[in-house]
């Protein structure tokens, strides 16, 4: 299905509830292979959502009936296409809690208010785990209707494959690790497991609107224990709690779960540390696939985090009953990724947006994004008129002034420019907003030489004007190639 359609379909089903769509702006993803949309209408705004995975999607749209019909704050599924892989649901904005933990790492201050924040997520989660839970139909969980010893030991051996392993310098015997890793499931899955278990209750799929959280992309929830959730949370390792904060809301979680069940009946406590060893472990392993393997920056930048969090609670928790285990653990604080102090975080979060803008020849394969953040716009400028056809232009590019007359005088390049203009100062506004580092814009033609030059060169001159904050990298590919093979 191609984005136009994804678009029709979106707005045919706003339009088949009553809501005549106005204008449908894609929303920057967040590492998932699903596309959102913001719909905006005459009365309001939707969320769209589109994925292929149509398992996945009828879980998170099961799940969500059933929580919103329990009065639980979840996004309203308000129309589904017949094939399953549109739908639309509420918008709660793009105020999140991670991005008040943003603002209060920034600051470096005691925000009262971020401690308010995550007592009321701890709140909603105690009724997510057992409101949420009662007549839940685990059937329609993807990938799994259980977190059990086998979901257990996939997470140890996504860490185990993906982290380690890729770390050469660590040493042990994986003969041992594995028997580790059995006896470590064994516990663990000894907790009791008869609760919802969202599987990544974070900041950032917690948003923030009139005084209240709401709760996005459960899709990967299942029957499971309540500890996960718990350390999901509070050990997300870019927050940075102090432990002693962790250990008060800790208690206070505790408190709210009191009046449904006795925490202590369950022993919370008991197999409490040991789900935090479990998430710190699945997470280095995400770090791993996502930054080392599949070279994406944003993971890179986070192993730091998680390894100085790792470092710190097995200073206090050493794993002595799991040897080999501990003795991996222990040399993880060796490995050379240095922790960012808060100035540097300050100033990550102040830094300039760069900005690529490349020109390049469909003949020769799209850009390298060296970024790791998988690449940006490409703009395909070979259904304008052409230059390059031309005699007297063979030998000029689309920096020389008799180029760029010829394609000024074309009313489809202007009409062109000023849709790219829109589509890429909406992203650049955004990306700003959130701090994030790197965005792409590509522009290809046949040769690489007229057309994908001017446009790249127009648009450069325009962004250093508009958005005078941002750094802009331009790159002609076909042409320095030529001047360094002197052609």
């Amino acid at each position: 299905m191609q984005v136009i359609d994804i678009q029709n379909t979106l707005a045919e089903l706003a339009l088949s509830i009553g809501e005549k769509p106005i204008e449908i702006k894609c929303i920057a993803a967040s590492g998932s292979a699903r596309k959102y949309y913001r719909i905006f209408t005459e009365n309001s705004s939707l969320i769209g959502t589109y994925s292929n995975n149509i398992e996945e999607n009828e879980a998170f749209i099961h799940f969500s009936r059933h929580f919103y019909a329990a009065g639980l704050n979840v996004p309203d599924v308000l129309a589904v296409n017949q094939a399953r892989t549109c739908y639309l649901q509420s918008d709660f904005g793009d105020d999140s809690l991670f991005f008040h933990v943003q603002k209060y790492l920034a600051s470096g201050s005691n925000d009262a208010s971020l401690i308010t924040l995550y007592q009321k997520a701890l709140k909603h989660l105690v009724k997510f785990q057992y409101i949420g839970n009662q007549g839940l139909d685990y059937s329609k969980a993807y990938p799994s209707e259980r977190f059990d010893r086998q979901a257990i030991l996939a997470d140890l051996y996504y860490f185990k494959y993906y982290f380690v392993k890729p770390h050469e310098e660590i040493d042990f015997n994986e003969m041992r690790l594995d028997k580790d890793f059995n006896r470590f499931a064994d516990f663990v899955s000894q907790a009791p497991c008869d609760y919802f278990m969202y599987r990544d209750f974070q900041s950032r799929n917690i948003m923030v609107k009139d005084n209240d959280l709401y709760f996005i992309d459960f899709q990967g929830g299942r029957k499971g224990p309540l500890n996960y959730d718990v350390v999901s949370l509070l050990y997300q390792v870019k927050a940075q709690i102090p432990q002693k904060t962790r250990d008060q809301l800790v208690q206070y979680y505790k408190d709210e779960l009191s009046q449904f069940l006795d925490p202590e009946q369950i022993g919370f406590d008991k197999f409490q540390p040991y789900f935090v060893y479990l998430r710190l472990m699945q997470v280095l392993g995400a770090y791993g696939f996502r930054g080392l393997i599949q070279k994406k920056s944003h993971f890179i930048e986070s192993i730091p985090y998680a390894l100085h969090e790792m470092a710190t609670w097995n200073d206090s928790h050493p794993l002595n009953d799991y040897p080999e285990l501990q003795n991996v653990i222990s040399q993880l604080s060796s490995l050379n990724y240095p922790l960012q102090t808060p100035n540097s975080q300050l100033q990550t979060l102040n830094s300039k947006l760069i900005v690529t803008i490349n020109s390049f020849s469909f003949r020769k394969g799209y850009p390298d994004d060296f970024s790791g953040n998988g690449g940006g716009f490409v703009f395909d400028c070979r259904a304008l008129p052409n230059p390059g056809r031309e005699p007297e232009f063979k030998t000029k590019t689309g920096r020389d002034w008799e180029v760029i007359d010829y394609l000024n005088a074309r009313p489809a390049v202007h009409e062109f420019l000023e849709n790219v203009k829109n589509i890429v100062n909406q992203s650049v506004t955004n990306y700003k907003e959130r701090h994030f580092s790197h965005l792409m814009v590509s522009f290809g033609c046949t040769g690489g030489q007229h057309r994908s030059v001017f446009f790249a060169q127009n648009l450069y001159e325009w962004l250093k004007t508009t958005h005078p904050d941002i750094h802009l990298k331009l790159n002609h590919i076909e042409q320095r190639i030529k001047e360094e093979h002197n052609v």
